[in-house]
C-alpha cells in the first residue's frame, strides 16, 4: 500500500473528523479509508486513533505521527510541483550524443535555440564511437548507419553524404579535378580511421569507382582534416554536414560534384517514446528543423542536399 497516500488520509481524517468525509473527497469507499489507517497502525506497530460511535480522536502516537507526516507531505507536494513544472516546460539539461562532423553543424546553431528557451541547457557529448545510451546518460543521439538496437527509437531524418572539398586558393594553384582518377595528381588529406582510409568511393556515369589517394597529411580526427583543407593544403573527403557552412561562405568549394559518394542513413535516436521530457523533444525538433532548413538552402543553391 502507498504509505504517502495513507499518511495523507490520516491527516484528512483528523482534519475532518470523519472517515466518510474523506471517502467522499476521494471518491472511494469508507472501508478503503479505514484500511489505509489500519495499514499505518500495522506498519508502525501503534494505535493511532481512538474510535467511538460518535467521535474520532488521535492517540499520543497518532498525534506524534501526524506532526511528522505533515512536513513529509509538504515535501512530496513541493517535489510534485517542481517536477510537474519541469515536465510541462522545456527546462533542464539535455545530453546529446553527436558525431564530430555533426558537431560542426549543430554547435553554431544552438545559441539561437537557447536564446528563446530560458532554463534549457544542452550538453554535447562528442564522439564518433557509438556507446550505450543508458550507460552514457544520453537523452538524444545523432547516429549514422542502420539502427539495429531494438531498445531505442530511431527517427530517420535523411541520408548523410560525404563530399570532396578544397580551399579556393588550392584550386587556383593546382586546378580542379574533373573525375576521381585525377585525384592521383593532387595532394589529398586522409582521415585515417583504419585500413583503406585512403580509398575514396564514388558513384558516377561509369558506375562505382574506388580511388586510392595520397598526400602529406593524415589525421585520425576529422576536425584536423577539415582545418588542413581550409588552410589550402589539399583536397579532403568530408561529411557534408561538417563543411556545409564553409561551402556557403566560400571558405571551401565542392569538387567532383558529378561523382557523389554512397550515403548512409542519418537518424536521431532516443530511449523511449514514454515520458520523453519536453526539453528533449524541443531539442529534437530543433535539430530536425535545422536539417530541413539546410536542405532547402542547399537545394536552392543547386548543391546536393545535406541529408
Amino acid at each position: 500500500m502507498d504509505i504517502v497516500s495513507a499518511l495523507s488520509s490520516l491527516v484528512r481524517v483528523t482534519e475532518t473528523g470523519s472517515f466518510s468525509a474523506v471517502a467522499r473527497e476521494r471518491d472511494v469507499s469508507k472501508a478503503s479509508v479505514a484500511r489505509q489507517i489500519s495499514f499505518l497502525e500495522q506498519h508502525f506497530g501503534v494505535r493511532l486513533l481512538h474510535r467511538t460511535t460518535r467521535k474520532l480522536s488521535l492517540t499520543d502516537d497518532g498525534q506524534m505521527l501526524l506532526g511528522l507526516a505533515r512536513p513529509v507531505l509538504d515535501g512530496v507536494e513541493n517535489m510534485e510541483a517542481a517536477l510537474g513544472k519541469q515536465s510541462a516546460s522545456p527546462v533542464g539539461l539535455v545530453r546529446v550524443g553527436i558525431m564530430v562532423a555533426a558537431g560542426h553543424f549543430l554547435a553554431p546553431r544552438l545559441p539561437a535555440l537557447l536564446a528563446t528557451r530560458s532554463g534549457l541547457k544542452v550538453e554535447l557529448v562528442v564522439s564518433d564511437t557509438f556507446g550505450d545510451m543508458i550507460e552514457d546518460r544520453l537523452d538524444l543521439a545523432m547516429r549514422v548507419g542502420e539502427i539495429t538496437d531494438a531498445s531505442v527509437i530511431a527517427r530517420r531524418i535523411g541520408v548523410a553524404a560525404r563530399v570532396v572539398v578544397a580551399a579556393p586558393g588550392y584550386i587556383e594553384r593546382h586546378g580542379r579535378p574533373s573525375n576521381p582518377a585525377e585525384l592521383a595528381n593532387h595532394s589529398c588529406i586522409v582521415h585515417d580511421v583504419g585500413s583503406d582510409s585512403d580509398v575514396w568511393k564514388f558513384a558516377g556515369p561509369e558506375g562505382a569507382q574506388d580511388v586510392r589517394v595520397s598526400g602529406g597529411i593524415l589525421a585520425n580526427d576529422g576536425s584536423a582534416v577539415h582545418l588542413a583543407a581550409r588552410a589550402g593544403y589539399g583536397i579532403a573527403f568530408l561529411p557534408l554536414v561538417q563543411v556545409v557552412d564553409d561551402l556557403r561562405k566560400g571558405d571551401l568549394v565542392r569538387v567532383l560534384s558529378d561523382y557523389p559518394s554512397p550515403g548512409l542513413p542519418f537518424s536521431l535516436v532516443y530511449s523511449s517514446r514514454r515520458h520523453l521530457a519536453p526539453r528533449t523533444r524541443v531539442v529534437m525538433e530543433f535539430i530536425v528543423e535545422e536539417v530541413r532548413r539546410m536542405r532547402a538552402t542547399l537545394s536552392a543553391s543547386s548543391e546536393e542536399t545535406i541529408l
